[in-house]
Parts: C-alpha cells; structure tokens; sequence
C-alpha cells in the first residue's frame, strides 16, 4: 500500500470521523431517541378499554396541516378528581389537571422548516392509514419517543412514487 501524503492522511481522517458522527447521529436521531414523556401513556388501554381513536386525541389530524399533540382539556373529559384506573400514571395526569398545566408533550416527528407537509392532505385525501408513517399504535403500550419511519425526504419520495403521487420539488418544498 503506498504512503499518503501527511494532508491526504488527514483528509482521510476527517472524512472518516465525519462518516462515523454522521451515521451515529442518524441512528441516534431516527432509530433510538433518548426522549422521555412526561407521562407513560398507554396507547392500547384507551384504544380498546375507552374505545378512542387517534383523532379523539389528534383532533386536528383531519382539517389541518397539524396533527396537534394532545391539549389537557381532552383528558379532563374522562380524568379529573379522582383516579379511574390502577395505573400509577395517573396521579401525574391528574396533578397536571389540578394545577391546569398543559403536559409537556415532546413532540416526536417533525420536518424541516423549508418542508411542508400536511396531515389531512395525507389522512383525508390520500387516505393514508396512521400506522403507515407511525406505526400500530393500538398495540403500544409505552409512550411514542421515536420516528417509526425516519422523516428523510428518500422515505417521502418512495411512498409518493409508490402510490403515484408527484415528486415535484414545488409539492412539499416551500
């Protein structure tokens, strides 16, 4: 193997560690997220205990751009005073009702700023079912606290040419 030239070397370096922060921080990013929720919410026990649906909670899923994180109000419809359920979850919740503080929520999927996507283009046009970008949902019994497929522009574009939607860069791109 011939010598490299002490720039060169480092170049190769460079590129080298580049490569391995940028693959780490991929699967950081969008394979396991570090991200906590305030509450452990139980998504299958409201599914087929309360019979709710994704849009009880993500109200604005059908008419907006936004699927909106859920507001407080919605779980004073069914949780306030007293607790309903065993879970040790609960009292959190309820904590956040009597003090009437929103739950901090964090958000789990977003896209760039120069991106626009909108759910009821996706949801109530396209018909397009949740789990396709999120999963099985009535099966998670934990919090969502990461991407179930990664928000990269190459997943968005194989699912519009698998479904013969434009690619056009003015579709989504502002």
């Amino acid at each position: 193997m011939p010598k490299l030239r002490p720039t060169t070397r480092k170049l190769v370096l460079l590129g080298t560690i580049g490569g391995i922060i940028l693959i780490a921080g991929y699967f950081k990013v969008f394979l396991h997220s570090d991200l906590r929720q305030p509450i452990q919410y139980n998504h299958k026990i409201h599914i087929e205990s309360a019979g709710m649906t994704c849009v009880d909670c993500h109200e604005s899923v059908l008419v907006s751009a936004s699927a909106t994180i859920p507001r407080l109000e919605i779980c004073t419809s069914c949780h306030s005073g007293e607790p309903i359920s065993d879970s040790p979850e609960e009292p959190k919740l309820l904590k956040f009702v009597a003090d009437g503080n929103e739950i901090p929520w964090q958000r789990v999927y977003s896209v760039p700023d120069h991106v626009y996507f909108s759910h009821q283009r996706h949801v109530t046009d396209g018909r397009i079912e949740c789990a396709t970008c999120h999963g099985n949902i009535p099966d998670f019994t934990q919090p969502v606290t990461s991407t179930f497929m990664p928000v990269m522009m190459e997943s968005c574009m194989d699912c519009h040419r698998l479904n013969g939607v434009t690619n056009d860069c003015l579709a989504c791109h502002r």
